[in-house]
């Protein structure tokens, strides 16, 4: 078992960045969805209430520095806001958590409005502000922008697998899934379909993780990540008859890495393209109506 792909969101619901190495922290794969879009009232904006996000390039400079490049070519670079700098701090809330968030420059606000929408960006300054779930973690667990968890687990063979349901759930075809629709972070290849689920722990190159939760699909699956294009009721549809967990239709595992002793700092380790998987701890068993 090996890892086969990684990737990066840097804004939350727009487009990936794949890298061949991928730095660990404690929230997330570094640069990891750090920024988002926020409505009025603070919430976070996904491709749930607008899928064209799915289209707009997304980029990081060394300097920290984030670029967003939209379908037409219009590209702006915004610099990291920070506390320490003075910049504003604006109340944001992801799933039911608030937290805090420095606000993007007036000058990318202005573009913004004029080519996404009536939305604020927002920078997650401090990585520590925002708490895991406490049902599936440890205190001091913490978390980027993403929706719940510091990373997403997928396995290529559970997706043919799916694939093969969902070719057996239409007669009459149906566009073969792309690994991109689930937004994984870390893929790995060479397991059996739905292996993923019985793991505990798991170590990926020298990085340790929890396996802590399988991961409950929405319509962002539905959204073709190219084009920004709902694409019908696939594969909610077959996940909800063939693979329940804890009552949700469910593809991938949720994973919070662990601290190696000794490591102090943001660094927990890097990850590889190549790097074996090694099953530390398995048994989990996650029922299809309720834990």
């Amino acid at each position: 078992m090996h890892l086969t792909g990684l990737h990066v969101y840097p804004v939350k619901s727009m487009y990936r960045l794949s890298p061949d190495t991928a730095v660990v922290q404690p929230w997330g794969l570094a640069g990891d969805r750090r920024w988002m879009l926020a409505d009025a009232n603070g919430r976070f904006v996904s491709q749930r209430e607008d899928a064209a996000l799915a289209r707009v390039r997304t980029g990081l400079l060394p300097d920290g520095a984030l670029t967003l490049t939209t379908p037409d070519g219009s590209r702006i670079e915004v610099p990291a806001p920070a506390v320490a700098a003075g910049d504003p701090l604006a109340d944001v809330e992801v799933w039911g958590t608030r937290f805090r968030a420095a606000e993007a420059d007036k000058e990318t606000h202005r573009w913004i409005a004029e080519h996404l929408g009536d939305y604020r960006l927002v920078h997650l300054d401090d990585p520590r502000a925002r708490p895991v779930d406490p049902e599936y973690s440890a205190p001091g667990d913490s978390v980027s922008m993403a929706d719940g968890y510091p990373l997403l687990l997928t396995t290529t063979a559970s997706l043919d697998r799916l694939n093969e349901l969902i070719a057996a759930e239409n007669p009459d075809g149906h566009e073969t899934l792309p690994m991109e629709r689930f937004r994984p972070s870390v893929v790995i290849g060479g397991t059996e379909p739905w292996a993923e689920d019985t793991w505990r722990r798991i170590r990926i190159g020298s990085v340790t993780f929890k396996v802590v939760k399988p991961c409950g699909r929405c319509m962002i699956t539905t959204t073709d990540q190219e084009t920004g294009e709902r694409r019908g009721k696939e594969p909610l549809r077959t996940l909800a008859r063939h693979h329940r967990l804890l009552r949700k239709a469910a593809f991938g595992q949720n994973l919070i890495p662990e601290r190696p002793a000794g490591v102090e700092g943001d660094e927990l380790g890097t990850l590889r393209l190549g790097d074996e998987l090694e099953v530390l701890e398995d048994g989990a068993h996650w029922p299809a109506d309720g834990r």
